[in-house]
């Protein structure tokens, strides 16, 4: 049976009396790997904030079924001033401080669960390195680190991998899905505008457009013609080798590949 962590209950999300979503009703369920994509100003950073408690709803609930929800937030990376003189170790010592108060100076136990979370993302060897002098996939994996170190049992990403090269796209997409694997209580929610990106990792996806809002299994929601309403423009979503690819201009741009299944 299904553990809902956070319901929204026929819910208005917006600003001031501006709505920018409407009646929306969905479910993060406990060890979900949940997607949400959509173009810019559809509403996805309004949920992100709504999920962060940061935004009370116009109407409706926004329900936390789990009192003691820890979530470990994974901002994107631009959010960080990189200019302060901040190590690795540093940074991911942040995330114990919901654990341990901003008063109370870190102990032998949150020095070892940084180390820990470090290692678990593939950069222990970076720990005393300066946060500023490193590449953005790196910068990336100590953000996550941040977030676990805060032990959460919901992991929230937004936008992890944007700006990225390929390499470093996939290498940070693989190291969320390793996470997820590993930790059968962990929950993903991952926000992007990255279709292709999202489409071959998440389990389920929230996909928003005008105030409209779809949700189920990636296989079931993400289609053509889902997508061409979604843009306004001819879209074609097709399996390329066994992974989801979505492009633009239709049938046409598919029949190009080596390998074409229609989804």
């Amino acid at each position: 049976m299904l553990h809902p962590l956070i319901e929204f209950r026929n819910a208005d999300l917006g600003y001031g009396r501006r709505s920018v979503l409407e009646r929306i009703d969905f479910s993060i369920y406990a060890g979900d790997f949940l997607g949400i994509v959509g173009p810019n100003g559809a509403g996805k950073t309004t949920i992100l904030k709504s999920i962060l408690g940061l935004l009370k709803p116009v109407r409706g609930e926004v329900v936390f079924r789990e009192g003691n929800l820890r979530i470990g937030y994974v901002p994107q990376r631009e959010t960080l001033d990189s200019a302060f003189p901040l190590s690795m170790l540093d940074i991911v010592l942040m995330g114990r401080y919901p654990r341990i108060g901003l008063i109370r100076r870190p102990g032998k136990e949150d020095y070892e669960k940084a180390n820990e979370c470090l290692a678990h993302v593939g950069i222990s060897n970076l720990a005393h390195r300066p946060y500023r002098n490193l590449s953005g996939g790196q910068k990336q994996r100590a953000l996550i680190a941040r977030a676990l170190a805060g032990e959460p049992s919901l992991l929230v990403l937004d936008e992890p991998t944007n700006g990225m090269d390929l390499a470093s796209e996939e290498a940070i997409m693989s190291l969320i899905e390793r996470l997820h694997t590993e930790d059968a209580s962990l929950t993903i929610l991952m926000v992007s505008h990255l279709l292709n990106t999202v489409a071959n990792y998440a389990h389920r996806l929230v996909i928003l457009g005008d105030g409209d809002l779809r949700i189920g299994p990636v296989e079931e929601v993400l289609t053509s013609q889902n997508i061409t309403n979604l843009y306004g423009m001819p879209v074609q979503v097709a399996l390329v080798n066994g992974r989801r690819v979505v492009l633009a201009g239709g049938a046409h741009s598919v029949a190009e590949m080596e390998t074409r299944n229609e989804v």
